[in-house]
């Protein structure tokens, strides 16, 4: 019997294991893959405090060790399901555990084209996130894909650092607001591609350019240094749906407590409702998850 069963070893569940290892709690850290999570594919990550200039990797690697460090148990397998109750049962790919509280910190997976090679050049030109990614591309050309409130956001974002911002959507008109619209057709060095799709990346080690089809079939290429992919993301909420509350879009809903609809259950990182998605907040929320886990704790 576990105190608290945390499901995914991304930035936000390992921070909660740390917290509730902290208090001194029992915990276990389930993780499908492998821990670290979206982080580990990014080469250099500039904007989270006190850790400039530091991969992915090394930053996941040494908040992993200091879960460990602090006792955190971690196995990997594969989450199926949750049977709620007094007390909680997890369900995985091996077996079954028991524990009073779960925190779910699963994440979200950003959609991608499907293109070749796409998942290759992560990193070498190619982002999914612009607030991370966009200070590697100072005056340089990158192109955004997207029509939502997301990419249009990123563009404009991103037109303060680049000189010139490609926008790339399929459509003749934007799906976000029209007042981000609006500000982005304002941007000189912004140039709108609609009715049109990326089909093909050119590249060496790096990308170096994109193959742009539009509606009539017509293909023009694009001399770009980034591509910035913002076509939606993919909360991985599946095995939660019949037990907690989920949104629409499939997010867990969540206010910033991180409590979810069942009690003893909780929620820390990209899979819950929020607005900002980043490492920082990632973080934050596992502290705020494993807090009132503990607190739940010690009322049942």
């Amino acid at each position: 019997m576990y105190d608290i069963i945390i499901i995914g070893a991304g930035p936000a569940g390992m921070t909660a294991a740390i917290y509730a290892r902290r208090a001194e709690k029992n915990v276990l850290v389930l993780e499908a893959k492998s821990y670290g999570g979206q982080i580990v594919s990014t080469p250099e990550i500039e904007n989270y405090p006190a850790a400039p200039h530091i991969s992915g990797f090394d930053f996941a690697t040494k908040v992993y060790e200091q879960a460990v460090a602090l006792g955190a148990e971690f196995k990997f397998e594969k989450v199926t399901g949750i049977t709620d109750g007094a007390v909680k049962t997890v369900t995985t790919s091996k077996g079954s555990y028991e524990g009073r509280t779960v925190i779910i910190a699963t994440g979200s997976e950003c959609r991608r084209l499907g293109l070749p090679e796409e998942g290759k050049l992560v990193g070498r030109g190619i982002s999914y996130c612009a607030t991370c990614d966009g200070g590697f591309f100072r005056k340089k050309t990158v192109a955004v894909v997207g029509g939502g409130n997301t990419a249009l956001e990123d563009a404009l974002y991103l037109s303060g650092l680049a000189q010139t911002v490609y926008v790339i959507h399929r459509r003749d008109a934007f799906r976000g607001d029209s007042s981000t619209s609006a500000k982005l057709s304002a941007k000189e060095n912004v140039k709108l591609v609609l009715n049109s799709r990326v089909t093909g990346l050119e590249h060496g080690d790096k990308l170096t350019g994109i193959e742009v089809t539009d509606n009539s079939g017509a293909v023009s290429h694009l001399d770009v240094d980034g591509l910035f992919i913002a076509v939606g993301r993919t909360p991985e909420n599946e095995p939660f749906a019949g037990v907690i509350e989920l949104d629409d879009a499939g997010y867990i809903k969540a206010s910033e407590n991180c409590r979810t609809s069942a009690a003893g259950i909780f929620v820390a990182g990209d899979n819950r409702t929020k607005e900002v998605r980043q490492l920082v907040t990632a973080a934050s929320d596992g502290a705020v998850a494993a807090g009132e886990a503990i607190k739940y704790l010690e009322d049942n």
